[in-house]
């Protein structure tokens, strides 16, 4: 018994971006990205917003719209989602959530919803919190049955997890460094709790403290000044000048460095849980954030990159939602068939990290 994933959806903004576009605006050139980062073309949300990214991954996911996947090859009715959780960095209002302004465009009319904020890896957290819930949930309901009383919490048979992102708003444009680097997409699932299926058979998340700030983003509103001590002249003029930096900031080699050590080491974890061994596995679904922190974790690991799904040549980094898209196109595609097991795996601001791994 477990949570199964039972439908997948991308979407991607329709302007692509070129490398040879991006050496108009900063100092580089395709032949400087790609064997940097294994970077062609990367989405960027020109007039999507991320409501409408979310929706339409969300949709594909449910069947009601062409381009997703579907387990049984039947549409699941938006009404039946009990829960969506959005991973993401960049909703398009502080209030209502994403989930929420997802949910109203899809008619989930009976979702409870909330948003997630742990970066690239809220593809492992997003999916990993959805399986806990669901497993939760299944033991309330048991326990109620037994006791021939009502459900004690909201009863979770389907979960929609959708990351939805537009990084190009967090991007410095004049800094070559990250711009090259980012993308804009949604990515989404459907997970089911099935009494006498196996679906996720673990999961693996943790946090390290970026003490020296790798990754960063201020707040957008953190600068703002307050009118408490008005009266002291001279801390209301230090608050007025006080300002926020908007765009992400990320110290490349650490964060490599990172990267790599985390993807595998949460892969070890996830697996010596589930009793698995790489043998075992169809096909890795990690984050897309380099071509090469996936090349160099294959190399470790002993195994050859057909084992992994590679979608940032055109997609860039999407932070939570890459290894969800990744997946996607993996189902699409045909290299998981059912039966087969995929393991999952994110890193990224926080920092964060995580695996997971599930039989299709």
């Amino acid at each position: 018994m477990g949570s199964v994933i039972i439908g997948s959806g991308k979407s991607l903004p329709a302007r692509v971006v070129t490398n040879d576009e991006l050496g108009q605006i900063v100092d580089t050139t395709d032949e400087w990205i790609v064997p940097r980062t294994g970077i062609h073309t990367r989405h960027i949300a020109v007039h999507e917003t991320g409501t409408d990214l979310g929706a339409e991954a969300a949709l594909r996911a449910l069947g009601q719209a062409e381009g997703g996947w579907l387990r049984d090859g039947a549409a699941i009715d938006p009404a039946s989602i009990d829960l969506i959780i959005c991973p993401t960095l960049t909703p398009d209002a502080a209030f209502p959530s994403q989930a929420a302004l997802i949910r109203e465009r899809i008619g989930a009319v009976n979702a409870v919803c909330y948003d997630m904020s742990c970066a690239c890896s809220g593809c492992v957290y997003g999916t990993s919190t959805a399986d806990m819930l669901l497993y939760a949930s299944a033991a309330d309901r048991a326990a109620a049955e037994a006791a021939n009383r009502p459900p004690r919490r909201n009863p979770l048979r389907r979960i929609l997890v959708v990351a939805s992102e537009r990084l190009s708003r967090l991007v410095d444009w004049t800094q070559r460094e990250t711009c090259i680097l980012f993308g804009d997409g949604a990515g989404a699932v459907v997970m089911e709790w099935q009494d006498g299926s196996e679906g996720m058979l673990s999961s693996y998340m943790e946090n390290t403290d970026d003490t020296d700030r790798t990754l960063l983003c201020e707040s957008m509103f953190c600068d703002r000044p307050l009118p408490f001590d008005a009266a002291n002249d001279e801390a209301a003029a230090i608050a007025a000048q006080l300002t926020c930096d908007p765009y992400m900031r990320m110290a490349g080699q650490a964060v490599f460095k990172f990267a790599t050590s985390a993807m595998m080491r949460c892969i070890d974890t996830a697996l010596e849980r589930a009793g698995l061994s790489y043998d075992d596995v169809a096909l890795f679904t990690p984050h897309q954030a380099n071509e090469r922190i996936i090349r160099y974790a294959a190399k470790k690991m002993g195994l050859p990159m057909e084992r992994f799904q590679v979608s940032i040549d055109h997609t860039g980094n999407i932070s939570g939602a890459s290894a969800l898209i990744a997946l996607n196109e993996a189902l699409v595609e045909g290299k998981l068939q059912r039966g087969d097991i995929a393991c999952m795996a994110g890193f990224g601001g926080g920092l964060t990290a995580g695996a997971c791994v599930f039989r299709i």
